[in-house]
């Protein structure tokens, strides 16, 4: 297992998920993946699930044209497979 991603949250339950998949769908080695996102080169977002997903947590990851989405539980274990999109010159 690679480097792990702490997930910040208000209640901040302690979720930590795992970095290094998440480097490589971005086309990043690990450590340089964990420098961008260190310093703010890489935005990332986490939302809380509700209803039929509460206690899942989705984290998505920008950078450049790519986002990378993944959802764990509450343990930090993923749950499917990563969701990698290219966005479309222009966007966000």
């Amino acid at each position: 297992m690679g480097r792990r991603i702490a997930i910040d949250l208000n209640p901040t339950p302690d979720i930590v998920i795992d970095g290094g998949p998440i480097a490589e769908a971005l086309g990043l080695d690990t450590a340089t993946f964990f420098r961008l996102l260190e310093t703010r080169k890489i935005d990332q977002l986490c939302e809380r699930g509700i209803d039929e997903d509460a206690g899942l947590y989705r984290a998505s990851y920008y950078y450049g044209r790519k986002r990378v989405r993944v959802v764990v539980d509450r343990e930090g274990r993923q749950q499917g497979e990563l969701e990698i999109r290219e966005r479309e010159p222009g966007q966000g």
